[in-house]
């Protein structure tokens, strides 16, 4: 019975942080100086006055990559570690506050059409990243925290956690999603962004 609940108890706690991240972007982008504000406006303008959206770039192309794969990567390699059970909650809790914190920015600046604005950035990206990163971090929290119950557990022999086929048939399916929705916001974010853009600056 103890079994079957931790996987929904390491969800609930890595959502949590998720959540505390949330909040606390809210609140320190209420900080956000009108010079950010209208520096996010003049780029949107000059991004707007391009006749067509840009092509993709090896330069966009690595920074899709970056944006797509870094918190879930990071959740994975921190599942070989015992501070990952420190760190995992502190990463989450980061995810969240950036996320919030920069559609927040969005709307700061555009207001309304900021919601818009941010769901045509940050709708897909999401879509994609957040179930793949939890899909990965919850297990990963499980292998960690049995890494430190090695190294705290002064008696007994504690059971080091194993990588079975499953923890890596699940990290590859997951890449998988992350390269599908790469490619996906290559080809039809910019198309969207420009869109959007045009009912926010008609």
């Amino acid at each position: 019975m103890r079994s079957g609940r931790g996987p929904w108890l390491r969800l609930l706690l890595l959502a949590a942080c998720f959540l505390l991240g949330l909040v606390l972007g809210q609140v320190l982008s209420a900080r956000v100086s009108a010079d950010t504000a209208r520096e996010l406006t003049e780029y949107l303008n000059g991004y707007f006055s391009l006749q067509s959206p840009p092509e993709p770039s090896a330069k966009t192309v690595a920074s899709a990559l970056v944006v797509y794969f870094r918190y879930p990567v990071l959740a994975f390699l921190l599942g070989f570690a015992s501070v990952g059970a420190a760190l995992l909650p502190v990463v989450t809790v980061a995810y969240g506050f950036f996320l919030s914190f920069s559609v927040c920015c969005f709307t700061a600046a555009f207001g309304h059409d900021g919601v818009l604005l941010a769901l045509a950035v940050f709708g897909l990206r999401c879509l994609v990243t957040l179930p793949c990163y939890f899909a990965v971090a919850v297990p990963a929290l499980e292998k960690s925290v049995g890494l430190a119950s090695l190294s705290l557990e002064k008696s007994g022999r504690p059971v080091p956690p194993t990588y079975g086929r499953t923890w890596w048939l699940r990290f590859g399916a997951v890449c998988g999603v992350l390269i599908a929705g790469v490619l996906t916001e290559l080809l039809v974010s910019p198309g969207l962004l420009n869109w959007v853009l045009r009912l926010i600056f008609k």
